[in-house]
């Protein structure tokens, strides 16, 4: 269906090569899962495989990409490419323009010369295959990140195509819309569709994927049966996250820069609505320094909601939330990022600097913190990020983009440290370091907060699991291995 020939591409403004005489075949019918480390050339990759690079991009292109035989170059351009592939993007929320989910879907399936009738046909078929028939009313930019990929996904499928490319389409999603989502995708895989997955997450797929595929600085490391792959110790690192042991000695705090008496974080009776609709019901807690705390819950449970309010991003609709003994409504977003520093789902929403140093130095500038460069230059080693200093931070991978994030509120060294899935688009070392990471930040006394969809890093990271459901906290039990 797709085949790559000796591929190899340059970005523009940029000497380091994302693919590298890459030559890739796509079989009929087939699931092939693509991971590895972020910068690997993954999402290259799938702008190579879908015909995007040679019609949409500059820089420095070499070899072929055949779709059913036919060279990308032949085709008239996007529009007759996307009649064979349909691509989900990693940012979802880039793909959003119309003002429903349903009108998203719609746009879709309005340029297949359909009537009216398979037109709602497949537009209800759609919906409720990807779950999304009671959110179709719904603004998809008030959605949650889990529910925007869902959406992304929807428009994609309307289009009907043999062949699709998925670059990370669950990376936002909890456990069971990952489920949901691989049930989707192993349904269209019998139908005989073809599929090229980016994806960490290889467990939950495991079952349908005919070729795994390792990439490593823009080159095939290793690929073959899942099974035979995976016998590789560092490769099965790669693939597979261990976090085993990063909690030892966690919560210990050593003296830090952080003493601090008292709860740093205190939420009381906390309620917030997106209009008509209850994001947060009454929400009360109070977190410590030192103390590492993964929130848990669905799409949609309210957990980013609620950490948006520890800086001022939301105001309560009713109930108090104090930062360090500091009322958030009488304070200011800014003057609050000297206390709190927050890590977004999608670390795009952070960046507006020419440079990755420039964009780490913003806050140290804007905080008056002394010393700035030095404080650059180690956030930017903790991260593993020293060696992009000099790039504009858009031309990153997703991984490193969230990295990036990390290491621009990790300068600061603020008190609490609120991050929303901060594993996205890492590979299992990659994951394994940034908790690494943040684990020594709790023994220096920071309070670590971490909203994750993921139940390994809070059974093996966090010292206390909170866990929200409908907007509010069901659960919030000292985790037991702590």
């Amino acid at each position: 269906m797709i085949d790559l020939e000796n591929v190899s591409y340059t970005y523009p403004h940029t000497a380091q090569t994302a693919l590298r005489r890459f030559s890739f075949s796509l079989k009929k019918g087939s699931c092939t899962l693509v991971t590895g480390p972020s910068g690997a050339g993954k999402s290259t990759l799938c702008l190579a495989a879908a015909g995007i690079l040679h019609h949409e991009y500059g820089g420095r292109k070499e070899g072929r990409v055949l779709v059913e035989g036919r060279d990308v170059a032949e085709f008239s351009g996007l529009s007759e490419l996307a009649e064979k592939i349909g691509i989900v993007f990693d940012d979802a929320e880039a793909q959003m323009i119309f003002t429903t989910v349903e009108e998203e879907v719609l746009s879709s399936l309005e340029h297949r010369g359909l009537g009216a009738a398979a037109i709602e046909e497949r537009l209800s078929a759609v919906l409720e295959m990807t779950h999304l028939t009671d959110l179709k009313d719904r603004s998809p930019h008030h959605l949650s990140g889990g529910q925007k990929q869902r959406v992304a996904l929807a428009a994609t499928l309307a289009l009907g195509n043999d062949v699709l490319v998925l670059d990370e389409p669950t990376s936002e999603l909890d456990e069971h819309g990952t489920r949901r989502i691989a049930e989707i995708l192993r349904s269209l895989k019998n139908e005989g569709k073809t599929i090229l997955l980016i994806e960490h997450k290889f467990a939950q797929f495991a079952d349908m994927v005919d070729t795994l595929v390792v990439m490593e600085n823009g080159k095939i490391s290793a690929s073959g049966n899942p099974e035979d792959v995976l016998l590789d110790d560092r490769v099965h690192r790669i693939v597979v996250p261990d976090f085993s042991g990063i909690r030892s000695g966690a919560g210990e705090t050593g003296g830090g820069e952080t003493e601090i008496k008292g709860p740093v974080v205190r939420v009381e009776n906390l309620r917030y609505s997106y209009g008509d609709v209850p994001a947060l019901c009454g929400v009360s807690l109070s977190i410590a320094a030192g103390e590492f705390v993964a929130i848990v819950g669905e799409n949609g449970s309210g957990k980013t909601t609620l950490v948006k309010h520890f800086n001022r991003l939301l105001v309560p609709a009713s109930g108090e939330v104090f930062v360090r003994g500091i009322n958030t409504r009488n304070s200011t977003t800014p003057d609050l990022a000297r206390h709190v520093g927050l890590v977004f789902q999608n670390p795009d929403h952070m960046f507006f600097s020419d440079t990755v140093r420039e964009e780490v130095g913003f806050g140290l500038r804007n905080a008056g913190i002394e010393d700035s460069e030095e404080n650059i230059t180690a956030a930017l080693e903790e991260a593993g990020l020293a060696h992009t200093r000099d790039l504009y931070p858009r031309w990153l991978s997703r991984g490193e983009r969230q990295r990036l994030a990390i290491a621009c509120v990790v300068a600061m060294r603020p008190p609490v440290i609120v991050l929303d899935e901060p594993t996205t688009g890492l590979d299992g070392n990659e994951a394994r370091q940034v908790m690494e990471l943040l684990t020594r930040l709790t023994r220096a006394g920071h309070a670590i907060i971490v909203i994750t969809h993921s139940p390994v890093i809070a059974r093996d990271c966090a010292d206390r699991i909170i866990t929200l459901e409908r907007g509010c906290v069901i659960s919030d039990v000292k985790n037991p291995g702590a």
